[in-house]
């Protein structure tokens, strides 16, 4: 089982090819399990300029007011969702678009993260209260590759924004994944970011909670991302620069980027 977490900056449109969804494909149609878990940044600061409503980034996390989240909601569950979906059917996968609250898999609480020693209130930013993979076993299972958003849900019914790593993340934990592969536009971790030269091939998760507070902005989320999955029971996690099909090749096959194990 392999969990993949596909970030918004190179979304495709109806009449481009893919090089990535391609690789994910091909993959998932030799035999292999896989669950695609997204993002979509670039597309939601589109739809609020277009809006006009003023969005801000605090610690690497979006704070999400009402307005926001509705934006999100639209963009992540709609448009993003809905595209890498048509595009995998185009490739002759059978997909099945859902969201991380659909059926119990991720039920969130409100986040409130530590930033400069202070607890900072995000808005409608969620964070994991727990985690149930029976809806994607069953997919996986009968032949289906599941494409998740990360729009979550409190157990009252009030919808959050959560960040698609920390999503990947628990979804990857809570299927006991063989690999968990995030792709972002750097190489992998970075001893001294942003030097390329201090990349960290192999690490520890022990090792990385150490570096974890030298981390910032996008960062952030992905290494707590990748903490809490191999805690919650994933194998592996790769972090892997995933602008380039070849590295998600190389990735699906062990090799290349960042890889932390427990």
């Amino acid at each position: 089982m392999i969990v993949i977490k596909y970030g918004g900056h190179a979304l495709p449109t109806p009449e481009t090819d893919d090089p990535i969804l391609r690789v994910i494909a091909d993959f998932h149609n030799a035999g292999n399990h896989v669950v695609l878990v997204h993002g979509g940044g670039p597309q939601i600061d589109s739809e609020l300029a277009i809006h006009v409503i003023e969005g801000k980034m605090i610690g690497g996390y979006r704070a999400t007011t009402p307005a926001i989240f509705n934006v999100v909601q639209k963009v992540l569950s709609g448009e993003v969702l809905r595209t890498l979906v048509n595009k995998l059917i185009s490739y002759g996968v059978d997909c099945v678009g859902i969201s991380s609250g659909d059926g119990s898999t991720i039920r969130s609480i409100k986040m409130k993260p530590v930033i400069q020693g202070i607890p900072t209130d995000m808005g409608l930013v969620g964070d994991i209260e727990s985690t149930q993979p029976k809806l994607l076993m069953m997919l996986v299972q009968n032949g289906y590759l599941p494409v998740v958003s990360p729009v979550s849900v409190t157990s009252l019914g009030e919808g959050l924004n959560l960040n698609a790593d920390i999503a990947a993340g628990a979804i990857g934990g809570a299927l006991k994944a063989d690999a968990v592969i995030f792709m972002t536009d750097v190489a992998g971790i970075y001893r001294n970011y942003p030097d390329p030269t201090s990349i960290i091939t192999e690490i520890s998760a022990i090792e990385l909670k150490e570096l974890q507070p030298s981390f910032a902005q996008g960062m952030v989320p992905k290494v707590a991302a990748a903490l809490s999955a191999l805690a919650a029971g994933a194998k592996s996690v790769r972090i892997i620069d995933g602008r380039d099909g070849a590295n998600l090749s190389a990735a699906l096959k062990g090799v290349g980027g960042t890889v932390v194990f427990p």
